[in-house]
């Protein structure tokens, strides 16, 4: 069985949507035959290259609210990430993620992808780390496992996996998903936002039951479902 996941290392359902998934997966009887593939998609592809803005500053000037209010928006997400054990700082940077999604494709190759993104999404909003700094993102890939000299040569070459990065994104389109997190089972089942674990564990398996009779994938997924698109987040319904 494989388990796509399309997600943006800046939006926080898929921080905390990984976690999820992964208790889910822990309580599937299969999961030693399960495959998980990221993939990349853009929330803000049109965000600064580097530096960025406060994420504070930013969501107060995207939904024309007061600093508090904004500060209220975070601490709602914050409590989620702290129901999963997750840390969760407001006071982190808001940016452009294109040479993050491609160092990912570069730790596909190596082996360590999944090290890797755990790695950013713990710098993104554990640690409040400047990603978009290149010592700074170069110092958590080569923690997460790769190379120093390939960390730098895919940095220095804007071209290096951009159009890893693209198909993905264009794949999503295709799929249907307008939001991530986008979980998609063998091609097979889709399922949308940082669902609670026990929804991906039902999800597993019925698709492991169902097999090639499940239905094809539906990228609408759940409209109250908690995640992000383009670059508003919903916190979804759940209590």
């Amino acid at each position: 069985m494989r388990v796509e996941i399309w997600a943006d290392i800046a939006c926080p359902w898929c921080y905390i949507g990984k976690a999820r998934f992964e208790k889910g997966l822990a309580g599937f009887a299969h999961r030693g035959e399960v495959e998980i593939v990221h993939r990349s998609f853009e929330l803000d592809p049109g965000a600064a290259p580097a530096d960025g803005v406060p994420v504070l500053e930013m969501l107060a000037s995207k939904y024309g609210v007061s600093r508090e209010q904004a500060e209220a928006m975070e601490a709602r997400v914050a409590e989620a990430a702290a129901g999963e054990g997750l840390g969760y700082r407001s006071d982190r940077i808001h940016g452009n993620t294109f040479d993050l999604h491609r160092l990912l494709h570069l730790a596909k190759e190596r082996g360590v992808q999944d090290a890797l993104l755990g790695a950013l999404y713990r710098a993104n909003f554990a640690e409040a780390r400047p990603l978009g700094d290149t010592e700074a993102l170069t110092g958590v890939a080569v923690a997460a496992g790769l190379a120093e000299q390939d960390v730098r040569r895919v940095l220095a070459d804007g071209d290096a996996y951009a159009a890893a990065v693209r198909a993905d994104e264009r794949e999503a389109a295709e799929l249907g998903a307008r939001s991530v997190p986008f979980f998609v089972i063998d091609r097979r089942y889709g399922i949308s936002g940082g669902q609670p674990a026990e929804v991906f564990r039902q999800a597993l398996e019925r698709a492991w039951e169902e097999g090639e009779t499940s239905a094809p994938v539906d990228g609408g997924g759940q409209a109250d479902a908690p995640g992000c698109e383009g670059d508003v987040c919903r916190p979804g319904t759940e209590k």
